[in-house]
């Protein structure tokens, strides 16, 4: 079989890892199956064994409680609700799309490029724990946004969305396709801004699925839908991991997972979207769109879903964030490759 490696980019790091677009890849090792070539920093060999075992891995407190708290009070300011006055979280805005409209009820906010949002990425102990899960140190971090779902009811309740019998389902999915002769390798992220409760939904997979991965799709029929898994509970349960305030969660693109709604009284879910991948630098037109991105606040391309906010965008709200040494190289701005020749 032809493989795909030579057509697409090689990342700045001696494993041999490939992608075209910075967020799925290729590698001849899956990642459930590489072993560690340089020292854990910040996962225990336990959580190292327990990511490949079952597709995902908690890390307490990647960045403080406090940081979470500044974050979640920015969500709440950036899309101009009050959190001590619920009737404003369902003041539906004018929808530019059928996509907007799911956003909303989602509780997706479109904010990529604040300073504190940036103050995440550039933690070394979030970039440590991405580097531990790779095996590598390069990195680029992907520029993704936040969430703040308030309980799914009047205008934010997911029966306004018209259920589909395959394809994505916000309840369990996966974010590649699992059909796929080689398999895609694609890993991502969130940071709790609260802590969570079962009242308040969230993140939610099947880890007994991924572990049984293989053994499972060999039963399958080959027009079997790609991305939804449509599994047994039961056979496969899902499950709900425990977070408190700025618990970093990174589970494989391979593991089935989703967001339960939230069926609170008064109770919000708040994370941010963050993940990062084996650096690209050689593939000059993305990592140049990511600096652009960065420096005038524009929406980043490399998600169709990401739609920039339709009231005020972020460029007229606040300038470019100060990044430091981890955060310029996890942009693309410097190169890994330059850094380690300097040292």
């Amino acid at each position: 079989m032809q493989t795909p490696f030579p057509r697409l980019h090689r990342a700045a790091t001696d494993r041999p890892y490939f992608s075209a677009d910075g967020e799925t890849y290729f590698a001849p090792t899956p990642l459930r199956d590489i072993e560690k070539t340089r020292p854990l920093k910040v996962l225990s060999a336990a959580d190292f064994a327990f990511w490949q075992r079952y597709g995902y891995v908690v890390v307490r407190e990647a960045i403080t409680p406090g940081e979470a708290k500044g974050l979640l009070d920015f969500a709440w300011q950036f899309q101009g609700l009050d959190p001590d006055r619920p009737e404003t979280w369902y003041e539906a805005p004018e929808f530019r799309s059928e996509l907007d409209r799911h956003l909303y009820i989602y509780g997706f906010v479109e904010a990529y490029h604040h300073q504190l949002i940036w103050d995440s990425r550039q933690t070394h102990r979030v970039h440590d724990a991405f580097a531990d899960i790779w095996d590598c140190e390069e990195l680029w971090v992907t520029l993704d946004r936040l969430n703040l779902n308030p309980p799914n009811v009047r205008t934010r309740s997911r029966s306004l969305i018209e259920p589909t019998d395959d394809g994505f389902d916000i309840e369990l999915h996966w974010d590649v396709d699992t059909t796929r002769a080689v398999l895609p390798q694609r890993v991502q992220g969130i940071i709790a801004l609260n802590d969570t409760r079962p009242e308040l939904g969230g993140f939610q997979c099947a880890p007994e699925l991924f572990r049984r991965f293989e053994e499972w799709r060999l039963g399958r029929p080959s027009d079997r839908d790609p991305v939804r898994p449509g599994t047994d509970r039961d056979e496969f349960p899902v499950v709900r991991p425990e977070l408190q305030a700025g618990d970093l969660l990174i589970f494989n693109g391979l593991l089935a997972h989703g967001v339960a709604p939230n069926l609170s009284d008064n109770g919000v879910r708040a994370v941010q979207y963050l993940s990062m991948m084996p650096a690209l630098e050689e593939h000059t037109a993305l990592r140049d769109s990511r600096v652009h991105s960065w420096r005038t606040l524009a929406t980043p391309d490399w998600n169709g879903t990401l739609l920039g906010d339709a009231r005020e965008p972020e460029a007229l709200r606040y300038g470019p964030a100060a990044l430091n040494g981890l955060g310029r190289k996890l942009l693309g701005l410097d190169s890994w490759a330059a850094a380690e020749e300097a040292q």
